[in-house]
């Protein structure tokens, strides 16, 4: 509603000049702001109402100066905004100024005031015109987004759960590394690092352990290297770390020497007691490798190098590893086509009554018969299937094919014992397993209490309580339990008197030296003599001669198992003793 100065009158004129105040404080409410000049020769100041309200004050409670401005500023603040008054004043430009002011009331705001001078007739600064904003939610929120956006960036190359640095940040170290190491032609390490066995921990006790050990590892890696060095971690339990500007060789294996003695100290998790190794697989530059690819290839070589000699160690990297590693990714690849296709076969080594020779069951043991390499034995596959964690579905489509098997037996008139199976105890664990093993034995109406379940003493030992709920559910239906490998792992006689166990497999690495070793015979005899104590069965493996049987039946180990008897055969062969056996 402009003012026409021709036409209105006074009064018309005076209502129409109120109503654009009144709009220009509504605008200047909605933009919490407040607007001002200042006579620079009087320093009197007239302010708008909501200059007033800004400021803490009753509106127009009294006649304002620009030392009401000052006076207000915080004080590490009040000079800077005189320098930028006598800035406006020789610039003759627009200008911003942004601060700090305290209330009356202690309140603190951000502010930014936006001022032009205004010159008169001698070109004199005679007037300072402008408004004080209040911004103080604004820079609130530019705070906020700042520093989402350092814990976006921080989230995006560090690990969430160890705060190292993650594989993208690790790469760039490694680069960065690659070019210093270059201008200075020095030397740097880079150790690959693989928790031995930490899969088991996740299956048996829970991921939230498993997260808990990764942490004081990450702690325990953190305390063995330097400042300038780089820990990372990669994923799952892989870490690695870039030990810069080392003189030698040996200084990389000094770390990880290192390393390797403080994760010996027990992991006291929750109420538990852990015991974690590591493998470490070193890399050097510029001696092994130049480029970044090269060095994490030739480092997780070296670090499966590692494992493959017995875990809890480190490895140099050395040329044919490479060679090594490929043909693992090679069989890795083919292992996974092999579950799909179940490209599995199921043969069974006879076990026998040591007094009759009467055969009284089988163990059921897998090959892999690939379409190239041809059968390939359980120790080239079954632990790589565990440490990429398929050993379930092998452990599945074994337990299947045996399952039926022994059903057609059964139904065409053949009596081949009891059907034994080797159960990992990740199978054990998983949720679905009874209901699996119920449902498979009812598919080939299969008579439970003709099957017996194998389990190994060291993973029993790993959580020997859960173990124990566990086998009891099994053991309630009705189907044996059979500790395998007795004698190799660390049961306490406590633990396995509440085991519900049916029978103890001696190991075949105590009955290999029989006679000869007197060692291996008192620990046989021992053995025999603690199976009898809880009223268990027994069986012995790996009985090659007529001694070593001779020995077990003497001091009371009835069933024999081995190539004395028999190697584990193809169904076909066992099909044809069992014709055998059924004709005399």
């Amino acid at each position: 509603m402009p003012i026409n100065i021709k036409d209105d009158d006074l009064e018309t004129a005076l209502k129409k000049l109120k109503v654009r105040e009144n709009n220009f404080q509504i605008l200047e409410k909605l933009n919490n702001l407040g607007s001002w000049e200042v006579d620079l020769k009087t320093h009197k100041s007239i302010w708008s109402k909501n200059s007033y309200l800004l400021y803490g004050y009753e509106p127009f409670s009294f006649e304002p100066t620009m030392d009401i401005f000052f006076m207000h500023l915080i004080p590490e603040d009040v000079e800077r905004a005189k320098m930028k008054l006598q800035e406006l004043i020789k610039s003759k430009e627009p200008g911003t100024f942004e601060g700090k002011m305290k209330l009356n009331s202690g309140k603190i705001l951000d502010i930014v005031v936006n001022a032009q001078i205004l010159y008169d007739e001698n070109g004199e600064a005679s007037k300072l015109i402008g408004t004080t904003q209040d911004v103080t939610q604004r820079v609130k929120n530019e705070k906020l987004l700042h520093e989402s956006s350092l814990e976006l960036k921080h989230q995006a190359h560090h690990d969430v759960l160890t705060e190292l640095p993650n594989r993208a940040l690790f790469k760039d170290r490694l680069e960065r590394s690659i070019l210093a190491h270059k201008r200075s032609q020095g030397k740097f390490a880079l150790l690959f690092i693989d928790l031995d066995h930490f899969k088991d921990i996740n299956d048996s006790l829970g991921h939230h352990i498993g997260d808990e050990v990764l942490k004081e590892a990450s702690i325990r890696l953190k305390k063995s290297i330097r400042e300038n060095d780089t820990l990372a971690r990669l994923g799952g339990d892989e870490f690695t770390i870039i030990l810069n500007d080392i003189k030698t060789v040996q200084s990389a294996e000094k770390v990880a020497k290192k390393i390797i003695n403080k994760m010996h100290k027990p992991f006291s998790i929750s109420t538990l007691h852990l015991h974690i190794t590591a493998s470490i697989g070193i890399a050097i530059y510029p001696d092994d490798a130049t480029d970044e690819n090269s060095l994490i290839k030739y480092a997780d070589a070296a670090m499966y190098k590692a494992k493959e000699n017995g875990r809890n160690s480190y490895m140099l990297y050395k040329r044919n590893m490479t060679a090594s590693v490929y043909k693992r990714v090679i069989l890795e690849n083919s292992l996974r086509i092999a579950i799909k296709e179940e490209q599995f076969v199921v043969y069974f080594q006879p076990q026998y009554l040591g007094e009759t020779d009467t055969l009284i069951g089988t163990e059921a043991l897998v090959r892999w018969k690939h379409s190239e390499l041809g059968l390939i034995p359980p120790n080239d596959f079954i632990p790589l299937a565990e440490d990429l964690n398929l050993i379930v579905e092998i452990d599945r489509i074994v337990m299947k094919k045996a399952i039926k098997q022994y059903a057609r037996w059964y139904k065409a008139g053949f009596n081949p014992g009891k059907l034994s199976l080797n159960l990992s105890m990740k199978q054990l664990n998983e949720a679905d397993f009874i209901n699996y093993l119920l449902l498979i034995l009812q598919r080939y109406k299969f008579d439970k209490n003709k099957l017996e379940l194998e389990v190994t003493e060291t993973q029993v030992m790993q959580n020997p309580e859960l173990s124990i709920k566990k086998l009891q559910l099994i053991s309630d239906l009705g189907i044996d339990i059979v500790m395998d490998d007795f004698g190799t792992g660390y049961s306490s006689l406590s633990y396995l008197k509440k085991l519900p166990l049916n029978k103890l497999k001696i190991d075949q690495s105590f009955v290999r030296d029989i006679p000869n070793d007197e060692d291996d015979m008192t620990i046989t005899k021992t053995i025999i003599a603690m199976g009898k104590a809880f009223n268990l069965k027994l069986i012995a493996e790996g009985v090659e001669t007529l001694e070593q049987k001779e020995f077990l039946l003497q001091n009371g180990c009835e069933a024999i198992q081995g190539y004395l008897y028999s190697k584990p055969i193809p169904p076909e062969e066992m099909t044809t003793l069992l014709e055998t056996i059924k004709k005399t």
